[in-house]
């Protein structure tokens, strides 16, 4: 079951599947490619619900700059939603997951091998709040992002005309 919600809906989504390992993750998912793909595979590996975060527009140009996001909120929420190793895609509106995390209460909290535990902006807070926060750091795929994309398809030399 794939749902597209805001934070109140998560209490019911997860009270529906009791005894199942809650994975969380979150992010921009900006221009979804191979990168986030895979990522997202080994993320449901850990568990057995996968639940993504996903950041609103707002807060994508806080963290990425005034240019992004180049998809809107609707768009990266309806892609997302459609890989299949995804469960329930949930919008959060803040910079930081903190929130988010607090809601989902995962079992597991994974994120992508650009971070460590020292540089996870919700680790330190979350692990004195509940005691326990399971991290997961995925290895990254190394040349695979949205800001390579994004440059590549800058730095494009035009067709010529025929």
């Amino acid at each position: 079951m794939i749902t597209d919600l805001d934070l109140e809906g998560v209490a019911p989504f997860i009270e529906a599947h009791p005894n199942k390992t809650i994975v969380a993750t979150n992010g921009c998912f900006d221009i979804l490619h191979a990168g986030h793909v895979a990522y997202l595979e080994a993320a449901k590996e850990q568990g057995d619900i996968l639940i993504v975060g996903l950041n609103d527009d707002d807060s994508v140009r806080e963290l990425k700059g005034s240019d992004r996001p180049i998809n809107c909120l609707e768009d990266r929420a309806r892609v997302l939603a459609s890989v299949r190793y995804v469960d329930l895609v949930v919008i959060f509106h803040e910079k930081k997951a903190h929130q988010f995390i607090r809601e989902v209460r995962p079992d597991i909290y994974v994120k992508g091998g650009d971070y460590t535990l020292d540089s996870l902006p919700e680790c330190e807070q979350l692990l004195l709040e509940q005691n326990t926060l399971n991290v997961v750091i995925l290895p990254e795929l190394t040349g695979r992002s949205t800001t390579n994309i994004v440059e590549k398809v800058i730095n494009m030399k035009p067709l010529p005309v025929k």
